[in-house]
């Protein structure tokens, strides 16, 4: 009896096994492998456009001109700032929680433009994007501050 069980927990385990090897196979494809090692950030060095060609872009084609044009203050935030403050990441504040952002505000609106452009705790000057013009983080601010009142 002791040998039949030994057989049949035998048989179970190669079953398992060879089960698992077959899933393992199917997240071996080329396009799965590739989709895992693809960079989770992008490393943006002084004078490259970090992305805010784009958000340039976006404001020259919502109807002006770079000067006197309004920022956008959503697109800055959706390509700089949604890295920490959608997760929480280092400790930044969320986007709309209000009991977070309370306290910051206490402190005023110039007071959180300053923080943001000239970095605070684990915050980078300009959210790590040193390329963003003050008026530009300042669009973001409001941005997030609308969004979490």
């Amino acid at each position: 009896m002791n040998v039949s069980k030994l057989i049949m927990g035998g048989l179970t385990a190669l079953s398992l096994a060879a089960t698992s090897a077959a899933s393992a196979q199917s997240d071996m494809s080329h396009d799965a492998i590739a989709e895992r090692l693809e960079p989770v950030g992008k490393l943006c060095m002084a004078g490259e456009d970090c992305g805010t060609a784009a958000m340039a872009s976006t404001t020259a084609s919502s109807g002006g001109d770079s000067q006197g044009a309004e920022i956008d203050g959503a697109a800055i935030y959706g390509q700089v700032c949604t890295a920490c403050h959608d997760t929480g990441a280092a400790g930044a504040p969320k986007k709309g929680d209000a009991g977070a952002w309370a306290p910051r505000l206490e402190q005023g609106t110039e007071t959180l433009y300053s923080h943001a452009i000239n970095g605070f705790n684990a915050m980078p000057a300009k959210g790590g994007n040193t390329s963003l013009s003050d008026d530009e983080v300042k669009a973001a601010v409001d941005h997030l501050v609308a969004a979490s009142q």
